[in-house]
C-alpha cells in the first residue's frame, strides 16, 4: 500500500512522532490511522519504560491560572537542559499544569494513593487527559518521552483555589 506524504504529515501532527516513525507505523497498519496511532502509543510506552531509570535532573516549573480563581505550579523534570528549554517541552509542561487545574489530582501516581481512594480519580498519571480523554496523563507523558527521547518525570505540584484548602503534592 502506498502511504502518501499527507498521511504521514497528518499522523505526525496528531501524535508528534517523527516522520520515519509515522511512515513506518502507517505502513505496518496498512494505512489505518487509528491502528498506526495505537502502534505509536505502544512504542512510546516501550521507550518510556526503557528510559525510566535515567536521571531527570533538569526541567521546568510550569504554571497555569484559570479565571484568576485557580492556580497551579508543577515541576516537570527531564534529563537535559537542552530539552528543558525546548519550546515544545515547555508547552507540554504547561498542558500538564492546565490539566491539574481542571482535574484536581491529589497525587502524582497511583502508588502514592492511600488505600480506600480511587487512583483514577486522584492520581494525576491515571486520570483521563483533559485535552484528549481517550488517553491518560501517563500516556500523554509517555508519548512525549518518545518524542524527546528522554526520561520525563512529573515532580511536585501545588494547586490553589479561592476558598478551598491548598493542595501540595
Amino acid at each position: 500500500m502506498e502511504i502518501s506524504a499527507t498521511d504521514v504529515k497528518n499522523l505526525r501532527d496528531m501524535t508528534g512522532a517523527g516522520m520515519m516513525e509515522a511512515k513506518k507505523a502507517l505502513t505496518e497498519a496498512n494505512g489505518d490511522v487509528e491502528k498506526a496511532t495505537a502502534l505509536l502509543r505502544e512504542r512510546g510506552a516501550s521507550i518510556a519504560a526503557s528510559k525510566s531509570d535515567r536521571v531527570a535532573a533538569n526541567g521546568v516549573i510550569a504554571s497555569y491560572v484559570h479565571n484568576s480563581r485557580v492556580g497551579v505550579i508543577v515541576e516537570v523534570m527531564v534529563e537535559t537542559d537542552f530539552v528543558a528549554r525546548d519550546e515544545k517541552f515547555v508547552m507540554f509542561a504547561d498542558q500538564i499544569a492546565m490539566h491539574i487545574a481542571g482535574m484536581s489530582p491529589k497525587y502524582v501516581s497511583a502508588d502514592q494513593v492511600p488505600a480506600g481512594e480511587n487512583a483514577k480519580d486522584v492520581a494525576l498519571l491515571e486520570q483521563p487527559f483533559v485535552l484528549d480523554p481517550s488517553k491518560t496523563v501517563g500516556d500523554f507523558v509517555n508519548e512525549h518521552v518518545a518524542i524527546f527521547k528522554e526520561n520525563i518525570q512529573i515532580g511536585h505540584f501545588a494547586r490553589l483555589e479561592l476558598g478551598a484548602p491548598t493542595h501540595i503534592c
